[in-house]
């Protein structure tokens, strides 16, 4: 079957942020007293807050997961925002998704904030179809919402037309349960064996990577 739109996640898979969101998510935690050694708040990267705290302090009530949520955004928008640069070849890699006459479309679990800042540093304003962030939504990944409304912002093609490229386990999850088959990049420093049981189709060391075989990858059809 063709392939008609091409669902990107953002961090760790077109910019290289994902150490970056590790040092934030450790001091907004440290700011409550409580340690994480970074692996295993790397683990749990590629989720939103309303995933990410649950997992590790599932004590936690809900004002106090959003206030380590905004704990999190606080340090990472004044520090690290500016610092994030875009792997190489991921514009390429947009411009040339875009140029087959396929529809992009950026989902991520990042705030709209931050979406809008990636739109102008990756210069995907003119490439990208339609955006979805995690202020779009009830629940972010691994979490369908994601991916199901931005296909329902393109028009809701069949899940068979569409390919999701991510770097986490969980955009790989939350392709699957949208039936939405995905090809996972290795830029953001997870396993093959992750990516591999949360559903990769296909897998390749980044962007650039993706770029270079693109003729013979599933984003060819």
């Amino acid at each position: 079957m063709a392939i008609t739109a091409v669902l990107f996640d953002i961090d760790g898979t077109l910019v290289d942020s994902n150490d970056h969101h590790v040092i934030a998510w450790e001091e907004a935690f440290a700011g409550i007293d409580a340690r994480f050694d970074r692996q295993t708040i790397h683990d749990q990267i590629g989720k939103g807050t309303d995933m990410l705290v649950p997992t590790l302090l599932p004590d936690l009530d809900e004002e106090a997961q959003s206030a380590l949520g905004e704990a999190h955004g606080k340090v990472f928008k004044a520090r690290f925002l500016n610092e994030v640069k875009p792997f190489p070849g991921a514009h390429d890699l947009l411009r040339r998704v875009h140029a087959a006459g396929l529809r992009v479309v950026l989902a991520s679990s990042a705030s709209e904030q931050e979406l809008d800042h990636y739109l102008d540093l990756l210069g995907a304003r003119e490439l990208v179809a339609e955006t979805t962030s995690a202020d779009d939504v009830e629940n972010t990944k691994p979490a369908p919402d994601i991916f199901a409304t931005a296909l329902r912002k393109i028009g809701s093609p069949p899940p068979h037309e569409v390919i999701v490229v991510g770097d986490t386990p969980y955009d790989l999850e939350a392709a699957a349960k949208c039936g939405i088959t995905a090809v996972a990049v290795r830029s953001g420093g997870f396993a093959d064996d992750a990516l591999t049981q949360a559903g990769a189709v296909a897998m390749y060391d980044d962007v650039a990577a993706l770029l270079r075989d693109y003729d013979r990858s599933p984003l060819a059809g």
